[in-house]
């Protein structure tokens, strides 16, 4: 059986995450790299288990968590697509199971606001879980003067966290921003498309998503 840490010791894999973060570097994108992938991974595996899937289902979630970027090594247009076609061909090799392939396979092509739908439960927890993933260690660019909105916005988020309610019945994304850099039309006017992603991504798993900007709900 394929597990998490199968996926994560292959070499191969790991060559693929650092040169599309490379290409990403070159477009002056933020870091989706090591950082972001196995953040995303844990989370999403975090929210699945809190809410009491199967520890398997946890697994496949991870595993799409470490995946998902892959596709910005061909190219950022359209990464979710060329990103679950990559997965499959790796996972394939490796044995997974088909059923365990698709569920991984829909999911990452799923992930991105431009085309994605939560159509199951992990595609679900990899939305929210990579849409959560805004912070200022994510930020390459160093010359501040030079930062356009989405450098302002994710310099200026200083703690981020995402939580399931003890009840089951709330996904919070909590956010600490520094206003010197970003304000919190700048968030909205960036990431509106994903909030809303976020909102049918925790309504697919039975809850509602609500947004906290220093200390404040917004949504």
């Amino acid at each position: 059986m394929l597990t998490y840490d199968h996926v994560i010791q292959s070499e191969a894999i790991k060559t693929y995450i650092i040169r599309a973060d490379e290409s990403l570097g070159a477009l002056g994108y933020t870091e989706h790299s090591f950082s972001h992938v196995l953040h995303v991974a844990r989370t999403a595996g975090y929210i699945l288990r809190t809410l009491g899937f199967e520890e398997r289902t946890v697994e496949l979630a991870k595993i799409a968590g470490y995946l998902h970027d892959i596709g910005n090594l061909v190219n950022r247009k359209d990464h979710s697509q060329s990103g679950a076609v990559m997965a499959w061909s790796i996972l394939h090799d490796m044995g997974c199971d088909p059923g365990e392939l698709a569920t991984i396979v829909t999911a990452i092509g799923n992930h991105d606001e431009g085309t994605g739908v939560p159509v199951n439960a992990v595609a679900a927890a990899l939305i929210l879980a990579d849409k959560a993933d805004v912070r200022r260690s994510r930020v390459r660019n160093k010359d501040i003067s030079t930062f356009d909105i989405h450098d302002r916005v994710n310099y200026s988020v200083i703690e981020s966290a995402m939580t399931v309610s003890e009840d089951k019945s709330v996904v919070r994304l909590k956010l600490k921003i520094d206003n010197q850099f970003g304000s919190v039309m700048d968030y909205f006017e960036i990431f509106m498309g994903r909030m809303l992603l976020c909102r049918k991504a925790a309504e697919k798993l039975g809850m509602a998503f609500k947004l906290d900007i220093n200390d404040q709900q917004l949504i």
